[in-house]
């Protein structure tokens, strides 16, 4: 086996806890370098990973010991974080949205082909094992070629602790740049074709929440076919009850004692101080490294519902496989379970980054899939079907 990657993070908010169980139980992966401006969240990450810790984002893309960094600060620091990596020869795997502007994206592209390296964008899930094994499934031609595709998702997503500016759709909040590119980005995955245009609708119906809490778009490919995406982050009904109660992040739940949880939760916070200080308190730093891993039995991660309906069978990707929907039988496409969660975001990394491999989820797969998500804003204001540009 060859070394593992020495990657450095920047950002250890909410997002890299859910990378945390991966990168540290995969021995692809050395953590090696943190950067956060939380004196806590540095401190306990120096002690438990025996590494080097930066207040200055910077300084962690200068240091020569870093030969990857992962980008999981706020959305609107994306580029400018992307860029210093870049330009210190590093290569990047940022977070979803890959930025707020398509401009943003175009730079973050120009500076790693510029630096000669890898840009990755993820994780978002159509990273997920049973979406990529659909995905194999649709192009070994056994079902025929792709006709429509539905996506579902239901989640208490608008009613965790947030930062002011996660409520603000301007400097990217909301659930359709939060959300939307989960979805976007699996159908698309799944499609295997270039998205056309776009039809949008979003719903605000909170405001103390004053941001976009739901959508239903529509997406038209090139080949033909359709995707519908509906999403509602208000916390109400919750579609892991269509996945027998496996969780997003591959963890069994009890959905009936977890009812009502986060609105209940959040009535705690009196200010937007305490609410910060709930966001921070579900972060890495105040807790550590085992206070993320999830116990028990592991599934593989999902987004909601999906059916992808070819001209002989439906697929419906599962926890546990892809569920196969022929003209006269069904059956289970079954998948061994995962023994660390969420490793297909290594296996991707490790390929580009170590045997120079082109990404799936490139640079110019994130731009595709944030014009998407503009696009949804932009019809859902306007009520006009949008055109697409920048699609792969």
């Amino acid at each position: 086996m060859t070394s593992p990657i020495n990657l450095g993070v920047i950002g250890l908010g909410r997002a890299f806890t859910l990378m945390l169980p991966t990168f540290a139980a995969d021995p692809r992966i050395a953590l090696v370098a943190a950067s956060d401006p939380r004196t806590e969240a540095r401190e306990r990450f120096a002690m438990e990973f025996n590494a080097k810790v930066f207040e200055d984002a910077e300084a962690l893309c200068a240091d020569p010991a870093v030969a990857a960094v992962y980008v999981a600060s706020p959305h609107q620091f994306h580029v400018e974080h992307v860029k210093s990596a870049a330009r210190h020869g590093k290569h990047v795997l940022v977070e979803k949205p890959m930025a707020i502007t398509v401009d943003e994206c175009r730079e973050m592209i120009a500076a790693a082909k510029a630096a000669n390296v890898k840009l990755l964008v993820g994780h978002s899930h159509s990273f997920d094992q049973p979406y990529l094994r659909a995905r194999a499934m649709i192009r070994s031609g056994a079902y025929g070629p792709v006709r429509m595709i539905n996506a579902l998702n239901f989640t208490d997503f608008l009613y965790r602790p947030r930062r002011p500016e996660e409520l603000d759709t301007r400097q990217g909040g909301g659930v359709v740049f939060s959300q939307a590119a989960h979805q976007i980005d699996i159908v698309r995955l799944l499609a295997g074709a270039k998205a056309v245009s776009v039809r949008a609708f979003t719903g605000n119906w909170d405001a103390a929440r004053n941001t976009e809490g739901a959508y239903a778009a529509q997406i038209r490919f090139e080949n033909g076919s359709f995707a519908s995406l509906s999403y509602s982050g208000y916390a109400h009904f919750d579609t892991d009850e269509f996945m027998g109660w496996w969780g997003e992040l591959g963890q069994g739940r009890d959905g009936e004692a977890s009812y009502g949880r986060a609105r209940a939760n959040l009535k705690k916070a009196a200010s937007v101080t305490q609410e910060i200080a709930m966001k921070n308190a579900r972060a890495y730093g105040s807790a550590g490294r085992d206070a993320f891993q999830i116990d028990g039995e592991l599934a593989y991660n999902h987004f909601g519902l999906v059916v992808v309906s070819c001209e002989r069978a439906d697929l419906r990707p599962l926890p546990h496989g892809v569920m196969v929907y022929g003209d006269k039988t069904r059956h289970l496409d079954e998948l061994p379970s995962p023994n660390i969660p969420r490793a297909e975001v290594v296996d991707e990394l490790h390929a580009a980054a170590i045997l120079g491999a082109a990404p799936l989820h490139s640079g110019e797969w994130g731009l595709a899939t944030l014009e998407v998500c503009l696009a949804m804003l932009q019809s859902a204001q306007t009520g006009q079907e949008v055109g697409l540009s920048w699609q792969v």
